[in-house]
């Protein structure tokens, strides 16, 4: 399969086929002004809410129901989210898991894989390196690799998204978009094709999708910054990169500083917990980095909430 078979007719059979196992996440109308910024109006589409602590679920759900695992089950590398929503997806459908992490992997992350039932390896520092260590295991194992990010049922599930976002919000014509590997925004772009403005946001450490928009291809970025445990992949998805092209606008770069501050506005201002990845998006709008035309009706999605910011002790 191709990234140009992820339509928006198979994003809607694969919604179908996922929903039961899935969270249809909530929408939270905001002010800007709530967070000490010009007055605004916001929606932010919580998909921190989902399963496993974030929209990867939708594309592990995917894999898992529209291929076929051996006895030797599945194996993913991940940074963390992907990882969880493999062990959690595997968990419900009674498929063994072992998950690859590089070591920069919180321990928030670490702790929800093993709590699903799955084999957790460290393998390496970066993603780059527990892609490497999974590969090998799924060459001896004959085991199902699920990729976090480059693989067409991956963008499926993730594109149904932007189909769930655009049925709550019609009216949007904006939508922020935190961007790692691109299977999240590969996904919704594949949704949208042009419908509504997608607008891209990476950690100024691992700037994968704004380095491949200057050279023209997927090329080696650096994959560092406080959000390395999900936006820090060597490259952006090979699938994805196309649909980016055509779909997606040039990346705003926010800093650690700027994500950092997003969390904890999100926190005073809303009671949002969102881990550093989560927030980006809503660091760009936050920052002024991304400023809406008078015209713009804007969503931020909040994607992931893996993280112990927040401890109840």
């Amino acid at each position: 399969m191709s990234a140009d078979l992820v339509t928006p007719e198979r994003i809607t059979e694969t919604e179908k086929l996922i929903r039961p196992h899935i969270r249809r996440t909530p929408v939270m109308r905001v002010d800007m002004r709530d967070f000490g910024a010009k007055p605004l109006p916001v929606d932010l589409k919580l998909e921190l809410m989902q399963h496993s602590g974030s929209f990867k679920a939708r594309g592990a759900f995917t894999n898992l129901l529209t291929r076929e695992a051996p006895k030797a089950g599945v194996v993913a590398a991940s940074g963390g989210n992907h990882g969880a929503a493999v062990a959690y997806a595997a968990m419900r459908l009674g498929v063994p898991a072992k998950i690859f992490v590089p070591s920069v992997t919180s321990s928030a992350k670490a702790e929800r894989i093993r709590s699903y039932g799955a084999d957790l390896v460290i393998g390496g520092d970066r993603y780059a390196d527990a892609l490497a260590a999974s590969e090998a295991y799924v060459a001896t194992s004959g085991a199902l690799a699920v990729h976090a990010y480059d693989q067409a049922e991956t963008l499926a599930g993730q594109g149904t998204l932007g189909k769930e976002i655009e049925d709550d919000l019609p009216e949007m014509t904006t939508l922020l978009v935190a961007v790692g590997g691109g299977g999240l925004i590969g996904g919704i772009a594949a949704w949208f094709r042009g419908r509504a403005k997608v607008v891209a946001v990476e950690s100024d450490g691992a700037p994968t999708l704004y380095e491949a928009f200057k050279a023209g291809r997927p090329v080696d970025a650096p994959a560092g910054g406080i959000a390395a445990d999900s936006l820090a992949p060597k490259q952006v998805g090979q699938l994805m990169f196309p649909l980016a092209q055509k779909y997606v606008e040039p990346p705003v770069l926010v800093t650690d500083e700027e994500i950092l501050a997003a969390q904890k506005a999100l926190w005073a201002g809303a009671r949002i917990v969102a881990e550093p990845g989560g927030a980006a998006a809503f660091a760009a709008l936050l920052s002024g980095k991304y400023v809406p035309g008078p015209d713009e009706r804007v969503c931020v999605l909040v994607c992931g909430a893996n993280t112990t910011a927040v401890k109840f002790d």
